[in-house]
């Protein structure tokens, strides 16, 4: 009982400590400020109309008179006496106008409290307000002083006055020019940072203005001209009529006495004609025609800045390869829960009394809690009060869960960034993040990311977005039956749906041979294979050897090609490309991304050990900067199939949940993943960032179907093909001879290019030949079947067995 009574008290005082923190209180306070801005409101309106009057009597009258019933008074404001102080003190003795800011200050913070809902941010509605309120009091009363000086209203108030006033501190100083300038400079230095106004633009504007009036007056000047051809034309048809009329009716009806005036009258009607036969405007209208075209013709060349947008436009399209290929629909990914989460508010305060009551039997006491729902986990926020220690808290983890009558509790003790701790609770019901709601989204939809992978969603219920360029590798591991297959196909799905073709390549390495064998459909698309392989998705252990030893010399062929483009990384080198800066014709090609997944690292280490180590380790300390990137998943995240140089190139990671805690510190470097609840409950380790994750949720049905969509498209003629990867180790009956007459036309050519320079290398074939790589890399290895040049060396150039050309045709000769 005396426990009951307590917690009464307690609840009972808990408002009178913090009110703000009382809802109730809050609405309140917020329906007082908005009653407040209603009054201001009706008051400063009227101010502006009756404001004249009501200043004369208040200025007459004293304060103490003006308070006092006795005294009649005929307020013009339409609040009484209220209205008349408050628009006086404000509109008059302060900002003016301006003081409409502080009604719409207080309007916005009093609905902001009513409706517990962020409006607008206060601290940049406050800026805003307060410096809009200055400036403009500034500005209107600069513009009163020189229009006029005798209104009793002030438009800026005392305070606009005294800054720019006809007696104002700026006119005092810098006078009305250098007080129109300082206004002007300081209004569009506003604009500039808030705004980012593009000056540019507004000169276009003027610019297309000047064209139209130019246009304008140049058909003027044309109808002008036509009417006066018109005119001309007219005038010369009436003088030529009277004198054949003037002619026949002196022949018919005048005397004789006129015929002697006739030279006389032939003279003038001859002068008179030729005056307008010369008239000399005539070729002045043809000369101003020709300025005219002239004209005409510069201005079209003025507007050739549509041949450069076509210029820009014309750069080299990579997706044109396939420019009736179309992006998977949405439509194919099914719905498999809401967006929203369901809050049940009993099992939250049920939760929290559970909590506090055990922390309590060991007298750890809680100044504060919060809880952050997410689809399948809760995140309870505490704040221990002074002087309690962190690591008692953490130690009573199995208490809390014991309490809880839960799996899965997992304490954050502290939170990173923040000065609480967290205890992550399991949900009763947990929900499923769908593949569907985090592509539909319009984070995901709009990322500027390279390669963008939607990993689920966080403790807060936000779609959490991963830049594979950016991790550069990632590392996965689960126990069976978690989702980490499930996470596979999330990751490469994220990929179909944004990335063209040209864009991206997978290699697919499946050991258990039944995972991703289901995008075998889409090889002509998006995978890429050995030379001479019919699978696409690589199974043997012999070829994945082969497969990762080819990407080394992918990797090597790629930066050599970086070299000569002086690029730093793939984005730079496609982007010079894309813009027609690299010649074709010397080897130089777009380069898509090149994703390698491997579904079961832990069989490969098993049976090929270092021969898988080696080249993994070399392509995740080198590959990323030419678009390589690897994606290792297993189910035994043990030390010796995880070592410690893979560890030190994959410093991103997903952990799903694993059996011991010597698994998740195996992975994540610390302890949490033997916690989680499996169904894809996920951790996400990036650098020093941890963030638990449910993992998005794609069923098979709906990548059958994706893979299906986009393997009816028209795909390419043949599957991209990684360079040949020939082992110096096999036996020559297993690395095959080449005959005279397999041999490339460009053999010989090749062979004397190489003997000449004394330098072992595809990339020299190919600038020297402008061969494509793969074709270049044959003609490598024919040289080295022929005895020329010796075995890859890796990043180093081959021996030249041979060293003056005339040895070079000597030996030619032979084996022709």
């Amino acid at each position: 009982m005396a426990s009951t009574r307590k917690k009464k008290t307690e609840e009972h005082e808990e408002p009178s400590l913090n009110l703000f923190q009382n809802s109730k209180a809050k609405k309140i306070l917020g329906l007082v400020l908005m009653l407040i801005a209603f009054l201001l409101l009706i008051s400063f309106l009227s101010y502006l109309f009756s404001g004249h009057k009501d200043e004369v009597l208040v200025e007459e009258l004293s304060i103490d008179e003006f308070g006092n019933e006795v005294v009649s008074y005929n307020e013009k404001n339409a609040l009484g006496k209220f209205g008349v102080f408050t628009s006086k003190i404000f509109m008059r003795n302060m900002f003016g106008v301006a003081s409409f800011f502080i009604v719409f200050l207080l309007f916005i913070y009093g609905a902001n409290l009513l409706f517990n809902k962020r409006i607008f941010k206060w601290k940049t509605l406050s800026y805003h307000s307060i410096f809009l309120m200055f400036y403009l009091a500034s500005l209107l009363e600069f513009i009163r002083s020189i229009l006029t000086s005798n209104s009793f209203f002030h438009p800026g108030g005392y305070i606009g006055y005294y800054i720019a006033g006809s007696n104002g501190w700026l006119q005092n100083n810098v006078k009305g020019i250098g007080s129109a300038a300082i206004l002007l400079v300081v209004g569009l230095s506003y604009l500039v940072l808030n705004f980012d106004i593009d000056f540019s633009k507004i000169l276009d504007l003027f610019k297309k203005k000047e064209a139209k009036l130019k246009e304008e007056n140049e058909q003027e000047e044309k109808h002008i001209i036509s009417m006066e051809e018109s005119i001309f034309e007219k005038d010369k048809l009436i003088e030529d009529r009277p004198i054949e009329f003037g002619f026949d009716e002196i022949d018919k009806e005048q005397e004789p006495e006129y015929f002697e005036e006739e030279p006389e009258e032939e003279g003038s009607l001859d002068f008179e004609i030729q005056e307008e036969s010369v008239s000399p405007k005539k070729p002045e209208i043809k000369e101003e025609k020709e300025e005219e075209k002239l004209e005409l013709d510069i201005e079209e060349q003025v507007e050739e800045k549509t041949v450069n947008k076509i210029n820009n436009d014309g750069d080299y399209d990579p997706t044109l390869d396939l420019s009736n290929y179309k992006y998977p629909p949405l439509s194919i990914l099914e719905d498999h829960g809401g967006d929203k989460v369901n809050i049940d508010k009993e099992e939250l305060e049920r939760n929290k009394d559970q909590i506090v009551e055990t922390l309590k039997h060991y007298n750890i006491e809680i100044s504060k809690i919060k809880a952050t729902v997410g689809p399948t986990v809760t995140l309870y926020e505490i704040i221990p009060a002074p002087g309690i220690r962190i690591s008692k808290i953490k130690n009573l983890e199995d208490d809390i869960a014991l309490s809880l009558a839960a799996l899965g509790i997992r304490i954050i003790a502290p939170i990173p960034g923040k000065g609480t701790i967290g205890i992550e609770v399991p949900n009763a019901k947990k929900e499923t993040v769908s593949i569907r709601s985090i592509l539909s989204s319009e984070k995901f939809s709009n990322t500027k990311f390279d390669l963008p992978i939607g990993l689920g969603k966080n403790i807060a219920n936000e779609i959490f977005i991963a830049d594979l360029t950016k991790m550069p590798h990632l590392l996965m591991a689960g126990a069976t039956g978690q989702g980490k297959s499930v996470g596979i196909n999330a990751i490469l799905v994220s990929l179909l749906f944004k990335k063209h073709p040209s864009q991206l390549k997978f290699v697919l390495v499946d050991p258990k041979k039944v995972e991703l064998s289901i995008y075998t459909a889409i090889e002509k698309h998006f995978l890429a294979i050995l030379p001479g392989e019919e699978d696409a998705i690589i199974t043997d252990v012999r070829k994945v050897v082969h497969t990762l030893n080819a990407l080394c010399i992918e990797m090597d062929n790629r930066y050599n090609l970086l070299k000569e483009a002086k690029a730093r990384n793939i984005k730079e080198y496609n982007e010079k490309f894309v813009q027609r800066k690299l010649n074709p014709n010397n080897g130089h090609e777009y380069l898509p991304y090149i994703v390698l997944v491997i579904d079961e690292f832990a069989d490969l280490i098993m049976t090929a050990g270092k021969e898988v180590e080696t080249p993994i380790a070399r392509l995740a300390q080198l590959a990323r900067a030419i678009g390589i990137h690897l994606i290792l998943a297993t189910q035994r995240p043990s030390v010796n199939i995880i070592t410690g140089v893979i560890k030190a190139n994959f410093p991103a990671r997903i952990s799903f949940k694993v059996s011991s805690k010597i698994d998740s510190r195996t992975i994540l470097d610390t302890g949490g993943a033997d916690q989680l609840i499996g169904r894809g409950d996920m951790l996400f380790s990036q650098g020093s960032d941890m963030v638990r994750l449910q993992c998005a949720f794609i069923d098979t049905p709906e990548v059958e179907e994706l893979v299906n969509y986009i393997s009816q498209q028209q795909g390419y003629p043949t599957v991209f093909e990684l360079p040949e990867y020939i082992d110096p180790n096999a036996d020559d009956s297993e690395r095959g001879s080449y005959s005279a007459s397999e041999r490339d036309e460009l053999f010989e050519d090749a062979a004397r290019v190489i003997v000449s320079n004394q330098v072992g290398s595809t990339s020299m074939i190919q600038r020297r030949l402008k061969l494509g790589y793969n074709r270049a890399g044959r003609i490598m290895d024919q040289l080295e079947d022929a005895g020329i040049v010796g075995p890859n060396l890796g990043s180093k150039p081959r021996d030249v067995y041979y060293k003056t050309e005339a040895e070079l045709e000597q030996y030619l000769n032979t084996i022709n």
